[in-house]
């Protein structure tokens, strides 16, 4: 199984969209969290799985939530560079990819 790493700025993106649906309904974040931890955990039993974006970068959407999460393979290791909002600017995640190189 891949070592899966994920950024500083990924678990900012994370709280950030947590704390978003928290504040429109109580619970709702939790629903996010858990829509997000099952698809980190499809990305790591299948990072291929999931086409790329640019360059090596990978995006796999999750379900329910307009987010995406934003990966790089390198041999045995996922990198999660992001998790976006689909409406983001994908400038955004371009310079994560060049960052995260």
């Amino acid at each position: 199984m891949y070592q899966l790493l994920i950024s500083d700025e990924s678990r900012l993106d994370i709280l950030d969209a947590f704390s978003w649906y928290e504040s429109r309904r109580g619970g709702l974040g939790k629903d996010f969290e858990l829509c997000l931890e099952a698809g980190l955990n499809q990305i790591q039993r299948d990072p291929l799985l999931f086409q790329k974006r640019y360059r090596h970068l990978r995006i796999h959407f999750i379900n329910r939530f307009p987010y995406g999460i934003h990966y790089l393979i390198e041999k045995e290791t996922i990198k999660v560079l992001g998790v976006f909002h689909t409406s983001r600017n994908p400038r955004k995640w371009i310079i994560r990819l060049r960052l995260g190189q």
